[in-house]
């Protein structure tokens, strides 16, 4: 039988315990909080192209500068903003600037469709002979980027961790799939 003291230590430890897995868990992204809630949900996603040989920090940031470019051409004010962060930058994030814009999944997975369709145009994807098959995911994949956070700004947030497609996840869902043809 546990004594008052017992328990009094027990209880601490159990929640310093717990504090200390909740700090973890945020310190393995240091952008919650700031600037996007916690991700509802983490996918993996298995590019299906290699990074280019010769990518780094320098050319990830051009990218995002080619983007935002392209953004203030348009005769509207986007309603996102793109940024990459990380000591590499290789986080992608893209935050929703108005209400009620990339608030459910489904509007965050329509955002990415209608990149898909900019990214098919980009040279790198139309000299593969398969820009058709290929997504942003995989675009931004060639560019070494290892996730891509899209978020409303407000409440909601949804993260994709972008693999190769080399990787043990990958190769275990390329066997869960044949398995199933």
């Amino acid at each position: 039988m546990m004594t008052k003291t017992g328990y009094f230590i027990f209880s601490l430890l159990a929640g310093l315990i717990g504090f200390s897995s909740l700090a973890s868990a945020n310190a393995q992204d240091r952008y919650v909080g700031y600037y996007y809630p916690a991700p509802q949900q983490i996918e993996i996603y298995c590019s299906r192209i290699p990074t280019l040989q010769d990518v780094n920090k320098k050319r990830r940031v051009g990218f995002i500068i080619g983007i935002k470019t392209g953004m203030d051409k348009q005769p509207y004010q986007s309603p996102y903003s793109v940024f990459a962060k990380g000591g590499e930058s290789t986080k992608l994030i893209i935050v929703s600037k108005r209400d009620g814009y990339l608030d459910t999944i489904y509007r965050a997975r329509a955002l990415l469709a209608d990149l898909s369709v900019s990214a098919r145009t980009t040279p790198i994807f139309a000299s593969s002979g398969v820009a058709e098959n290929l997504t942003f995911l995989d675009l931004i994949s060639t560019l070494g980027f290892e996730s891509v956070t899209l978020s409303d700004g407000a409440s909601f947030s949804h993260q994709v961790i972008i693999l190769m497609a080399t990787h043990p996840q990958c190769q275990k869902r390329i066997k869960e799939t044949s398995s199933n043809d």
